[in-house]
């Protein structure tokens, strides 16, 4: 029998994420948004059918995932994340047909993996994260809670992820290095040592661009 899934979240992330939920065996039940956006078909077949204020009415009927995405920041899908929680929701983890999870490796709930994403033997990913497609965690990597590894990157092995970290596309993590909390890491950047203070970074090697206020 299928399980019944509530998107939270009608951006493109949202479109990202409902083809992975259907390859994954989810029925998806509706999506919900901001209040001016009810009503809208966010992809053939799939609306926006409430605000996350009705929550409440579908913890009984259906999982969640929050389909918010993240780039700037994670507030929005730290607190849908929550928000789910104090009423008691289910966060479901939804990995995706084409992607590739290692039974020894762990997945956190409420985090989505994404087409022929690889996370390999003794990975750790928290809860609530982004694995977007194409993207390769090797062994032994930990991820925190909140992050969003963007498309196409490669974390090699042992690395270790903070919490509420954002990874741009197409960046390369070197084995063993650490990542610390609240860093973003731009697009194309090569980060071959550890970095621990808040901010930016950028570039091959990845330095410290913006410091965090």
């Amino acid at each position: 029998m299928q399980k019944n899934l509530i998107l939270i979240g009608g951006g493109g992330h949202c479109k990202s994420v409902i083809e992975v939920a259907e390859s994954a065996g989810y029925n998806i039940l509706g999506i919900l948004d901001i209040p001016e956006n009810v009503g809208n078909e966010i992809l053939p077949g799939h609306k926006v059918i409430g605000t996350d204020d009705d929550i409440p009415a579908y913890i009984d009927k259906a999982d969640f995932v929050i389909t918010v995405g993240f780039i700037k920041s994670p507030a929005i899908r730290i607190k849908l994340f929550n928000k789910v929680n104090e009423a008691g929701g289910k966060l479901a983890t939804v990995i995706a047909l084409t992607a590739h999870v290692s039974k020894y490796a762990t997945i956190g709930e409420g985090t989505v993996v994404l087409h022929h994403a690889l996370v390999n033997a003794s990975a750790k990913v928290g809860k609530n994260v982004i694995i977007n497609n194409f993207v390769n965690i090797e062994h032994d990597v930990e991820i925190g809670d909140q992050c969003h590894i963007s498309t196409g990157t490669m974390v090699n092995g042992e690395c270790k992820i903070g919490k509420r970290v954002f990874v741009g596309s197409l960046s390369v993590l070197t084995n063993c290095i650490s990542v610390g909390e609240d860093i973003i890491v731009g697009a194309g950047s090569v980060v071959r040592k550890s970095i621990f203070e808040k901010g930016i970074y950028a570039g091959n090697p990845a330095i410290i661009k913006v410091r965090a206020k």
